[in-house]
């Protein structure tokens, strides 16, 4: 490894646990990629550290994982969330999404599904049972039309259709031949346009109103 290479800021993951052991688990997984540093709340300054956007909740570690997941978004809104553990029942699952959580992992997920829930939720898009998803846009599709009319050009209504079948940021970005920044800078918009603040309210919305 040369010196620029030793010098450059990893992005970090806290995590919010007391288990010695999934720390333990946890910081030698990613340890192995040399691509991200393992960090925990606890740690003095550690919300407030650079590179910091994306936080690892043990459920087991509090009783109040909704309110605390909502405490995060309030008050670190650019911190994205993923959760491991906790009730496997999809109710309780939507209820974590609802909150503001981008990922539920159960307690038995294996190593690589860690590795890419992590990517995933990191990229922008949701890691969550498909089952989940599925529910949640169906729910949106027997909502009432929308009545405001919303002006969509080509590509938007593209970008939209991509994001409804589950691509990431990135994917979307090859399937169009664009920028990362371009497609951002459109979900930026249809956010705005649809007066949500995130990817999966986004698709949700855009169903309910009948956008594609």
């Amino acid at each position: 490894m040369g010196e620029a290479e030793q010098g450059k800021t990893l992005p970090r993951l806290g995590i919010v646990t007391t288990d010695e052991l999934r720390i333990a688990g946890i910081r030698a997984l990613f340890a192995d990629s040399g691509k991200m540093e393992v960090v925990l709340l606890s740690e003095p300054g550690t919300l407030e550290s650079a590179g910091l956007d994306l936080v690892l909740i043990d459920a087991a570690s509090t009783p109040h994982l909704p309110e605390l997941v909502a405490s995060f978004r309030r008050l670190r809104p650019r911190i994205r969330l993923l959760v491991m553990g906790g009730d496997n029942q999809l109710e309780f699952i939507e209820q974590v999404i609802g909150a503001g959580a981008r990922g539920v992992l159960s307690s038995e997920s294996t190593e690589e599904e860690l590795r890419m829930a992590v990517s995933v939720v990191s990229d922008g898009s949701v890691w969550a049972p498909r089952k989940v998803l599925s529910r949640l846009l169906d729910r949106a599709n027997e909502a009432p039309r929308s009545a405001a009319p919303v002006h969509l050009t080509k590509r938007e209504i593209e970008v939209l259709n991509m994001l409804i079948q589950g691509l990431s940021n990135r994917e979307i970005a090859h399937a169009l031949a664009v920028e990362l920044a371009t497609v951002k800078a459109h979900l930026g918009r249809l956010m705005r346009k649809a007066g949500v603040d995130n990817r999966t309210a986004l698709g949700v919305h855009a169903i309910e109103a009948k956008w594609v």
